[in-house]
């Protein structure tokens, strides 16, 4: 009773100090968060002219979102709908500006679709067999290249259909599920003709076209086991002849292939040119005649997204992240040396640039900022907005408020975290505490816009984000900080980093040590899973997608960065290892209040491992538990009314367990009229 009374009094107070800050805002809700429309896809022409882009917005009544197609000018003002209902995916322009490319399904199969960018309908220009998969422009706009998988014989589709559609696992094009070898084609758009530049038994990756036409570089392996990227390898072939050239021999994947305008060399995405280290991704260029390679971005420290050459051959641009910040960059071919071209404090990410590299289109967003579109130039940093897609959150939402915070941890690593605080936060008390653990586990927590921490904030708690050992944007040695080459692993180091940070803030008088609860989804789930077997600290946590047995997961999920960075070895040659680093086999220490979620078709983190978990703390009984075993879906919720369902259980947990209240989740506007229209039938 006294407890339930304090609380009361502790909202009341935060609520008095919102009303008294900012009149007339309301705190967020998890549906304001599903109603948030989403842009994306963005496009500026070659000329720099026009922006294309795309508008997703929540369609309650068919669980599902809504995509629409808009076209605005590159100096702003009012966009356009460009085009149907019916849509598409895979948008391109061609290189001389003229057309507008894109994928759409017709009888089960993609095929490319083209548009005149002064407008008109759309036209289907392949009737390809089987659905092309990834495709591209030639420079002179004459032709597309593009991949397809192989096409069953008219016998082998009849048996098929017929029932016999075993999947021989790892034999021939199969993985773990089906799949079929692919190959490079071409589509001359003068002769309406397509055909077939490569007929191998191989798994193409992505390729590029020289500028004068004559050669390609791709991506390919030879087999397809789950473990198996570390055989992707670049290869060159001559268009006349026909002829194939392997240009790496390595054990590690390479990525990004971009040729460079003078066709003398290419640039590629790797960790490294020998092994697969887990490093963050490096810039490397090319000589394809002899092979030579060296690397460029030595220099520079953090995540490299999106490499664009400039039209004189001499400096590649990218956008870099570099803590929880991203900014474009360039770097110069010839010395290694990069210059930030932009500064912000928040997430820039360049979505295409002009023909002549002089214009782009980027989105940002920060803590307080949705995600929105801007155009610039590369020289003078100008931005244009183009949209506005969410003026709710700034108009009618009290936010959260956010800091960078940092804090020394084990083995003298000095983690950062993102720190944030309910609205109208007073300095010096200590409120409920929301530790969260993000995915990887080389994912990072950005200055980004998160509705989850507003929603939270909301409810009168703060969220602690650290960005733990082994989180991707920081240095290689914080990278590689959780792996057993730095006498680490999962659920070791990156544990102390998590509570250490609790410390921090607990320390610094932000947090209420006796009200915390931790949520966690992927690697997230792992860690959070492996942290509430280590302490009993948290009332409450909510994991999701996680894996707690390494060794039920070794054949069904993805295992190379465990048996090569994070455990090492296998089950049967290191089953001490295997056991000591899985909660499951800790799972008795047990007492905080759980609840668990996964998607029935995850094949990521496989869906068992939270039964398991589940069974074993039901059966020990120690604390209370819940699982959330969700239909159809994969790794990440796709469906709206599941992602309401996960959240809604997730806050009513944290609110029985830390806060002590009975909480009554928020009612759908949908819901409620449809409620009230069954009622008057």
């Amino acid at each position: 009773m006294k407890k339930s009374i304090v609380t009361c009094f502790l909202i009341l107070c935060a609520v008095t100090l919102i009303t008294a800050e900012e009149k007339g805002k309301r705190p967020m809700t998890t549906d304001d968060a599903l109603n948030m429309v989403r842009v994306s896809q963005a496009l500026i022409s070659p000329d720099g002219k026009f922006v294309f882009f795309s508008k997703s917005e929540l369609d309650w009544d068919k669980n599902k979102r809504k995509t629409k197609y808009y076209m605005i000018s590159s100096e702003g003002g009012k966009s356009f709908q460009y085009i149907g209902e019916a849509g598409g995916s895979s948008f391109q322009f061609s290189s001389d500006g003229k057309y507008l490319s894109f994928k759409r399904t017709v009888e089960k199969k993609s095929q490319i679709f083209l548009m005149p960018t002064t407008g008109g309908e759309a036209v289907q220009l392949t009737e390809h067999k089987n659905s092309v998969r990834s495709y591209k422009w030639a420079q002179d706009s004459s032709k597309i290249f593009f991949t397809a998988s192989e096409p069953r014989s008219k016998k082998e589709e009849k048996e098929y259909k017929s029932g016999y559609d075993v999947i021989f696992v790892d034999e021939g094009p199969n993985g773990q599920t089906e799949d079929r070898w692919s190959n490079l084609w071409m589509f001359d758009l003068s002769t309406k003709k397509e055909s077939k530049i490569t007929d191998e038994n191989f798994l193409l990756g992505n390729f590029d076209i020289s500028p004068d036409g004559k050669r390609i570089i791709f991506t390919a392996q030879y087999s397809n086991r789950r473990n198996d990227a570390y055989k992707i390898e670049i290869y060159i072939l001559n268009l006349q002849d026909k002829k194939k050239i392997r240009l790496t021999n390595n054990n590690v994947p390479e990525g990004s292939l971009t040729w460079a305008p003078d066709g003398k060399s290419f640039a590629y995405t790797s960790v490294d040119d020998k092994k697969w280290l887990n490093r963050n991704t490096k810039i490397y260029i090319m000589n394809p005649d002899t092979k030579e390679h060296l690397l460029l971005s030595g220099k520079y420290e953090g995540i490299i997204r999106g490499i664009t050459w400039m039209p004189d051959s001499s400096s590649i641009l990218f956008t870099g992240q570099q803590g929880t910040n991203s900014n474009l960059f360039k770097i110069d071919v010839s010395s290694g040396n990069y210059q930030k071209l932009t500064n912000v404090t928040g997430t820039l990410r360049v979505n295409s640039f002009s023909k002549n590299k002089k214009k782009m289109v980027y989105s940002f967003t920060d803590f307080d900022s949705p995600d929105d579109l801007y155009v610039s130039s590369i020289d003078d940093f100008k931005p244009v907005r183009l949209t506005n897609a969410n003026p709710c959150i700034e108009k009618e939402i009290l936010l959260a408020k956010m800091k960078i915070i940092k804090w020394k941890s084990k083995n003298g690593f000095d983690i950062e975290g993102l720190l944030h605080l309910p609205p109208g936060y007073k300095e010096g008390s200590s409120v409920p505490l929301i530790l969260n653990i993000h995915g990887g586990p080389a994912g990072c927590f950005t200055n980004s816009f998160r509705a989850s921490y507003h929603v939270y904030a909301g409810l009168g708690y703060a969220s602690l984000s650290p960005n733990v050992r082994g989180s991707s944007g920081y240095t290689d040695k914080l990278r590689e900080g959780n792996t057993i080459q730095a006498n680490d692993g999962i659920g070791l180091g990156d544990y102390w980093d998590l509570m250490n940070g609790v410390d921090y803030v607990i320390k610094k008088g932000y947090v209420d040590e006796n009200r915390m609860g931790l949520r966690g989804w992927s690697y997230g789930g792992i860690l959070g899973g492996w942290t509430i077997t280590q302490t009993d600290r948290f009332k409450a946590a909510s994991i999701g997608a996680g894996v707690y047995d390494w060794s039920s997961e070794y054949g069904p999920g993805f295992n190379h960065d465990v048996h090569l960075w994070h455990i090492g070895g296998t089950p049967w040659d290191n089953p001490k290892a295997y056991r000591n680093q899985s909660a499951y086999t800790h799972v008795k220490n047990v007492t905080t209040p759980t609840i668990l979620i996964h998607g029935m078709n995850d094949t990521t983190d496989t869906e068992p491992q939270s039964m398991m978990f589940f069974t074993a703390l039901k059966d020990i009984g120690k604390a209370p538990v819940r699982y959330l075993r969700v239909p159809r879906e994969p790794h990440g919720f796709r469906e709206p009314r599941h992602q309401r369902t996960r959240d809604i259980e997730e806050i009513k947990w944290m609110q029985k367990y830390i806060t002590g209240i009975d909480w009554k989740p928020w009612e759908r506007k949908e819901e409620k009229k449809e409620e009230t229209e069954e009622k008057t039938k």
